[in-house]
């Protein structure tokens, strides 16, 4: 079947959809990162951030409007609104010059925040364009416990969220959210999802991981967008490779590498994280050839663990690796089409979540960690750990050798 594209052309045509307007003015909290280069050095960046638009308030954009009962394209842009987000501590999100806590739950409800991180002119989303380039940060994860996921990613969103004119919005208000797994959000790029559509793009999971368990994932998809999808095209051999190129110590047999008390990097202190992104002529417009992962703490820079592998040694994520372990990745294109998404230029997300139903397993129970099947349940974790948070702070990105 032929991918399923849907246009702001076609969107326009169709009955029956709300738009996402701009209400009131978003706080948007600063959260100072730094961009290097080998010539100048580090340099800040007064760039923002904003909360995902599921968490903004949708309603009427004026005294007059119905936005609930709107019924055309037309009304529901004129009568619906997506109001700014003033308070993000009330939504477990504070900032602090270049370091951002997030917090899962707060007054016993789960607010599981998901942020996005804006230019400084607090309009379109950055755009971080990584071939040959390499991004860091500092990260404290402490205090996330079995079933935790503070992730730190990349998405192939659309600068501007997807601002049109049934989406004035736009990124200033967090639209435009998609990912390798296709999910059907309630807005695609802020017009209503009235299709039950999957959200489809390119993602590269620089950092999903708690106090026990890590992973670096990227995850390719046949598009050069995002791209809406529906039957076939969302699920497990359509558009988007969902399970990933994954490189997870634990997995790969360094089991004692990473963690509480780890033997290499331990999770109970901060420390840096670096992923290069090297090409095969060593510029900007090469082909991606292999992602590199150090660690830096106590002051000192930490090679990645080497594991043994199909009767070699790896510590990197290559071509070879993934023809050996992610049939699916390599069919859609595997680093070559991850790369191309990354000269492209992809924005940076931060989240903080669990996992009903499966408790995280697949990044820390089993073989992928030493946690147990039941104890990453989200109910557990609130019961024994209501404060479970993570802390990124000191993002750079820039030239190979440059952010650490």
């Amino acid at each position: 079947m032929a991918p399923s594209k849907i246009s702001l052309a076609l969107l326009a045509a169709l009955p029956f959809i709300a738009a996402q307007r701009a209400g009131t003015p978003d706080a948007h909290p600063q959260l100072t990162t730094q961009k290097c280069t080998k010539s100048g050095g580090c340099v800040n960046q007064q760039t923002t951030i904003v909360l995902d638009s599921g968490t903004h308030t949708l309603g009427n954009a004026n005294s007059g409007a119905n936005c609930a009962g709107c019924s055309t394209a037309q009304a529901c842009a004129d009568a619906c609104a997506l109001q700014g987000i003033t308070d993000y501590a009330s939504h477990g999100v504070t900032t602090s010059g270049n370091s951002m806590h997030l917090q899962q739950y707060l007054n016993g409800r789960s607010v599981s925040p998901r942020v996005y991180l804006l230019d400084p002119d607090g309009q379109n989303y950055s755009l971080l364009k990584l071939l040959n380039q390499e991004v860091s940060f500092d990260v404290d994860v402490s205090n996330a416990p079995c079933g935790m996921n503070g992730a730190l990613y990349l998405s192939e969103m659309e600068a501007d969220g997807g601002r049109s004119t049934l989406n004035p919005a736009g990124a200033a208000y967090g639209t435009g959210y998609c990912d390798a797994q296709c999910g059907a959000p309630s807005y695609i790029n802020g017009v209503k999802n009235v299709n039950s559509q999957g959200a489809c793009c390119n993602e590269m999971d620089l950092w999903e991981a708690n106090a026990n368990a890590t992973a670096l994932t990227p995850h390719a998809c046949t598009t050069t967008a995002l791209q809406a999808c529906t039957g076939n095209d969302c699920g497990s051999n359509g558009l988007c490779d969902k399970s990933g190129c994954g490189y997870n110590p634990y997995a790969l047999g360094a089991k004692s590498y990473y963690g509480v008390n780890g033997d290499t990097v331990d999770t109970l202190r901060p420390f840096t994280v670096t992923t290069q992104f090297l090409t095969t002529d060593g510029t900007a417009t090469g082909t991606l050839k292999e992602i590199r992962r150090l660690y830096v703490q106590n002051g000192k820079v930490i090679q990645n663990a080497a594991v043994p592998f199909n009767g070699a040694t790896i510590d990197s994520i290559t071509d070879s690796y993934c023809q050996s372990s992610s049939a699916s990745f390599q069919q859609r294109g595997g680093l070559k089409q991850m790369g191309a998404a990354l000269g492209r230029g992809m924005v940076l997300i931060f989240s903080l979540w669990n996992d009903n139903g499966g408790n995280m397993n697949w990044l820390d129970s089993g073989n992928a960690g030493p946690c147990s099947s039941s104890e990453g349940a989200p109910s557990l974790i609130q019961q024994k750990d209501p404060s479970t948070d993570v802390t990124f702070s000191n993002i750079k990105w820039g030239d190979i050798g440059t952010t650490y």
